[in-house]
C-alpha cells in the first residue's frame, strides 16, 4: 500500500466506502493509532473513521493493541504474525543466555513495531511490551532496519549514515542511551531467504549490565540468534513482503 498522505488524494476508485476503508488501512501503516488519531491520518470525521474501523475489524483487516488503539489485523500482517511465533522461542533462549530483556522489532512505515519479547522476570529491566510502537530515529533496531534499507535517513535520527555502514559491516548495531537516559541495546538483522531483512532482534537493558559497549557484550549472541529465526523462516517459507 502507499503511505496514507498519497494514497486517498491521488487514487479514487470511484467507490466512496472502498476508497475510505483504504484510507484506514494506509493510515495503519504507520502503526497503531487511536481513534483522533485515526480520523487526522485519514482526513475523515471521527464518526466515520470509527465505523470503518470496526467493520474491517470484523473481517481481521484491523486489530487492536492491549491499550484499545487500533491497528493492521492478522489477514494482513502475516509478516508479523509468522515471525512472530518464529521468535518467541528464541527470544527466551536469548533472554536466559544473555540475561536481558529480547524482543523481535519489524518496520511499520516510519516506526518499529514490537511484535514478541521475552522480559527478565526480575531486576533492573527494559520492559517493551509486545505491540509498543517506536520512532526509526533512535535504537539499535531502528539502525538495523535502516542499515539494508535504500531509503534515506530519518531527519531526526541520532545516528549517521556511517553508522549504518558500520552496522552492515559488522552484521550487529548497539546504542546507548539513544532511546532513554541509562538504557543500552545491541540487535542484528533476521534475513528473508531473499536476502532482504524482515526484522531486528535485540537485547535491552540498563548500562549497568551491559555497559557502554553492548556489542562487544551480546552481539554475538544477538547475530547468532537473530540467524536462527532467519532460517526457521526460510524453512517456513521462501520469501515474505517487506513492510
Amino acid at each position: 500500500m502507499l503511505g496514507w498522505q498519497y494514497h486517498y488524494v491521488d487514487n479514487n476508485s470511484g467507490v466512496g466506502v472502498l476508497d475510505k476503508a483504504v484510507r484506514v488501512l494506509d493510515a495503519l501503516e504507520a502503526g497503531p493509532a487511536a481513534l483522533g488519531d485515526l480520523a487526522v491520518r485519514t482526513g475523515l470525521p471521527r464518526a466515520t473513521a470509527h465505523r470503518l474501523a470496526v467493520a474491517l475489524e470484523v473481517h481481521q483487516l484491523v486489530g487492536r493493541t492491549d491499550d484499545g488503539r487500533f491497528q493492521l489485523g492478522p489477514r494482513i500482517s502475516p509478516v508479523g504474525d509468522l515471525l512472530a511465533g518464529m521468535a518467541e522461542p528464541v527470544l527466551r533462549a536469548l533472554r536466559d543466555a544473555t540475561g536481558e530483556s529480547a524482543q523481535c522489532y519489524i518496520r511499520t512505515g516510519s516506526s518499529r513495531r514490537c511484535i514478541a519479547a521475552a522480559e527478565r522476570a526480575s531486576g533492573l529491566r527494559d520492559t517493551v511490551p509486545v505491540g509498543t510502537v517506536l520512532p526509526m530515529t533512535a535504537g539499535s533496531a531502528a539502525h538495523v532496519l535502516l542499515a539494508w534499507s535504500a531509503e534515506p535517513l530519518p531527519r531526526a535520527a541520532s545516528f549517521d549514515a556511517d553508522e549504518l555502514a558500520a552496522t552492515r559491516r559488522r552484521g550487529w548495531a548497539d546504542s546507548v542511551e539513544e532511546r532513554e537516559a541509562g538504557l543500552g541495546s545491541v540487535s542484528a538483522p533476521v534475513f528473508a531467504a531473499d536476502g532482504s531483512v524482515v526484522a531486528a532482534l535485540s537485547v535491552s537493558g540498563p548500562l549497568q549490565r551491559l555497559t557502554r559497549s553492548p556489542g562487544r557484550r551480546h552481539g554475538a549472541a544477538v547475530v547468532s540468534a537473530a540467524a536462527e529465526v532467519g532460517e526457521a523462516l526460510s524453512r517456513g517459507r521462501t520469501s515474505l513482503p517487506t513492510r
